[in-house]
């Protein structure tokens, strides 16, 4: 078995690409959320691994850290793969998803095919049609899915589109109340993805931001990476079905932090 080498710190304002890129040399600058913590991680996504530039031990834990000064960041990640989740049976569950575009539709075909009780929701109602056809139910609004489901997942394509589907007119939070719970995976920045956790836990509800590392073909393949945040309670309840659509989930700490290292993930990837 390999080593892991003692801990390796990047410092904030000089850490360059070309630790991750070989052939590159750009800056690259860091969320504040992440100054001055080492973070540790059971199966490092290749980015992260990338980001480490340190050897990987065989069966064990490997880890990075990001070096500045003050940051309310929780010390360190907790991570799983998808060999098992910690949560509820996901047979006993009705999951909610709002959102079918390019990644949202593979996503939740992946869970009808696994045997999940689905509700699904799209403004345009045709892109339900092939899901509807394998077993899915459909809701009329966000308000109406939120309330029939045990935890409504959305996958919107933008901020303003993911709090019109939460907060709008007939959005999820109408239909949200105590021990129930909604997951945003949709990519949105900090402040958008607080408010909307606000909304939601203003409810009774509890709220989990998941924003994804991956594309389309992870996405139907079940091989996306989620960067959570929020409701620990919540990221226990819905790790089988993180685990259906993803290879590995990572829990972060408080709402944001998944928005930010999201930021992070696409700043080494180059996006």
């Amino acid at each position: 078995m390999r080593s892991l080498r003692p801990w390796v710190t990047y410092p904030f304002t000089a850490m360059s690409m070309a630790q991750m890129h070989a052939a590159s040399r750009t800056p690259i600058q860091f969320p504040k959320e992440f100054h001055g913590k080492k973070f540790i991680c059971s199966s490092c996504p290749k980015c992260f691994d990338k980001l480490r530039r340190t050897p990987r031990p065989v069966g064990g834990a490997s880890s990075f850290s990001i070096s500045s000064r003050n940051s309310s960041m929780p010390a360190y990640i907790s991570s799983n793969t998808n060999s098992g989740g910690a949560g509820k049976d996901k047979s006993s569950m009705s999951i909610g998803f709002l959102g079918l575009g390019i990644m949202g539709s593979p996503m939740a075909h992946n869970l009808v095919k696994a045997g999940c009780d689905v509700t699904v929701w799209n403004r345009t109602t045709s892109k339900c049609d092939s899901l509807l056809n394998i077993g899915a139910k459909y809701g009329s609004s966000p308000e109406s899915v939120a309330s029939a489901c045990d935890v409504t997942f959305s996958m919107l394509a933008d901020p303003g589109s993911a709090m019109e589907v939460a907060c709008g007119k007939q959005g999820a939070v109408h239909g949200l109340g105590p021990g129930k719970g909604y997951v945003d995976v949709s990519t949105v920045d900090g402040q958008s993805s607080k408010a909307i956790s606000i909304a939601i836990k203003a409810t009774g509800a509890q709220f989990l931001e998941a924003p994804v590392s991956g594309s389309k073909k992870p996405a139907e393949e079940g091989k996306l990476i989620f960067l959570t945040a929020g409701d620990k309670s919540l990221y226990h309840e819905v790790a089988p079905i993180l685990d259906i659509m993803g290879k590995s989930r990572f829990y972060l700490g408080d709402v944001g932090n998944g928005a930010a290292m999201k930021l992070v993930v696409n700043m080494i990837m180059g996006r």
